[in-house]
């Protein structure tokens, strides 16, 4: 597997190009480049579908989600895989470059239903692309959030939690298994340190991290929520975490937790949502990487170079 890692904590990366990636020593060993991976034969799709199901069942996925293959025929041959975030345009450019035969993204193409995938507007020709170019596509997004291993487990691993459990439990799954992650840091520190050790990990994206509360507070146990979680606060507030890490905070959700809160927690740190999920797909492909070599497949997988932060630059006072 390729991945290209700027420095950590860096200044925002430019469009199109890769985030910079966590440290090494919080993030799982890359897999191994496919020269070196162990031989075995050429998985089919269908192959490919049960490893990910294996890995993040589709019983996990939200009702509201849609999960699953979107294009692709089950018995065709998976040589090359790519991960990423969003299917964007440019992703698809990136996957049809290298060859992919199965493009894997955390976000869906169709979250809502259609009617229509012409090719006279993005999502349909994104379709048509793909099944022109080979390339099937697999959306592991609510599910992979959910499963051990998941989203939010990446973000807790990488800032070092300990006694890690949901957030809110799956209602069918494992009892790790869930929205959202709860632990401890292995010591008490300010909110003002975690939010660098935060920004150390995150990719670099033009909106940095916001964060709310005391620079001098105490924090030590941590919740956090890999994409958009301002509907979890309840939650949150159950758990009794000194501070919250999630994405896309929007401003009355935000502003009514911090009314809300007791002795000013939980603090907030509002983080790239795809930065947030960014950090998962290394992990996520290393663990498909390894199920497959289990059953004697093997496949070249890459996770994308492709910067999918929908932002380019921000102004902030005193910087303009």
């Amino acid at each position: 597997m390729e991945t290209d890692k700027p420095a950590e904590g860096s200044a925002p990366a430019a469009p199109g190009t890769v985030p910079a990636a966590p440290d090494d020593s919080t993030k799982p060993a890359a897999a191994g480049d496919s020269a070196e991976a162990a031989t075995g034969s050429v998985p089919t799709l269908g192959d490919v579908l049960l490893a990910a199901e294996e890995l993040w069942p589709e019983a996990l996925a939200e009702g509201w989600d849609a999960v699953g293959l979107v294009a692709g025929r089950p018995s065709r041959p998976v040589e090359r895989i790519l991960f990423a975030v969003d299917p964007t345009t440019e992703v698809i450019d990136e996957a049809l470059e290298w060859g992919a035969d199965l493009l894997l993204t955390h976000h869906p193409l169709f979250l809502k239903p259609v009617h229509s995938v012409a090719g006279t507007g993005f999502k349909g020709d994104v379709v048509h692309r793909l099944i022109e170019g080979g390339c099937a596509l697999l959306t592991v997004h609510t599910n992979g959030d959910s499963a051990v291993g998941g989203v939010s487990d990446v973000l807790a691993d990488a800032f070092g939690l300990g006694n890690v459990e949901p957030l809110v439990r799956a209602e069918d799954g494992l009892p790790e298994e869930g929205i959202g992650r709860v632990g401890d840091l292995p010591e008490a520190t300010t909110l003002a340190d975690f939010a660098k050790l935060v920004f150390s990990i995150m990719p670099a994206v033009a909106g940095g991290v916001r964060v709310a509360g005391d620079p001098h507070g105490l924090v030590r146990r941590v919740a956090v929520c890999g994409g958009a979680g301002d509907s979890l606060f309840d939650a949150v507030r159950r758990h009794h975490a000194d501070v919250y890490v999630t994405a896309d905070l929007r401003h009355h959700p935000a502003s009514e937790a911090r009314e809300a809160a007791v002795n000013g927690r939980p603090y907030l740190i509002d983080v790239s949502h795809f930065g947030s999920e960014w950090l998962w797909l290394t992990p996520a492909a290393n663990a498909l990487e390894n199920v497959l070599n289990d059953q004697g497949f093997t496949a070249e997988i890459r996770i994308s170079g492709t910067n999918t932060d929908p932002w380019d630059f921000v102004l902030t006072p005193g910087l303009n």
